[in-house]
């Protein structure tokens, strides 16, 4: 067992030295404008990656269970409407005791699941290359300087920004963006599809 964990790990860690080669070699011609900007790019493909697969990647079991979860729910909220509250209270009860609790539960961690996948893996993925690949040293070596910026600050102490506080920063901000240029888009074309009809 031993052998092959130690097999197992060394192909991670071969995959993981080729996925930083094929990410230096995408984001050269990024560093020709600046470290801040490549950073910017690295941060809106990061969330543009992670809305294409929390929207697309749904397991089949997620499905499954959220068709049984809105089933159960819509049972008891039908069993909640009975004309006599002790009878609708004990319905509600066997059907939270019967099916749904359970469903709830496994529907929430596979949802769980699916977001560290979809959502987080590809953020600590990209923000891990981003500290490895604009850590000071790198910086010096590529640009002449240590940080992305510096401000002046008070008592002649310039407190720099690293590339990491700028890769969170700018992923905020997109993430930011794109909830609000989602909610105008919906909100203009709601109209614009009542008008069409």
């Amino acid at each position: 067992m031993d052998a092959f964990l130690d097999i197992l790990w060394r192909y991670i860690l071969i995959a993981v030295q080729y996925g930083k080669s094929l990410l230096d070699i995408a984001c050269t011609p990024l560093n020709a404008l600046g470290p801040a900007f490549a950073i910017s790019v690295i941060a809106l493909i990061t969330v543009g990656i992670t809305k294409f697969l929390s929207k697309n990647f749904k397991t089949r079991r997620y499905r499954r269970l959220q068709q049984q979860f809105t089933h159960w729910y819509k049972i008891r909220q039908e069993a909640k409407k009975c004309e006599d509250p002790e009878k609708a209270k004990r319905l509600t009860r066997n059907i939270d005791e019967a099916r749904l609790n359970r469903l709830y539960y496994d529907y929430f961690f596979e949802g769980l699941l699916i977001s560290l996948v979809t959502k987080y893996l590809p953020v600590f993925t990209m923000l891990a290359y981003v500290n490895d690949a604009y850590r000071s040293a790198n910086l010096v070596k590529r640009f002449g300087r240590d940080a992305i910026f510096s401000f002046g600050g008070t008592n002649g102490t310039v407190p720099p920004v690293g590339a990491v506080f700028w890769f969170v920063l700018s992923l905020a901000f997109f993430y930011i963006a794109w909830h609000i240029g989602n909610k105008i888009y919906t909100r203009h074309r709601m109209p614009a599809e009542q008008s069409s009809q």
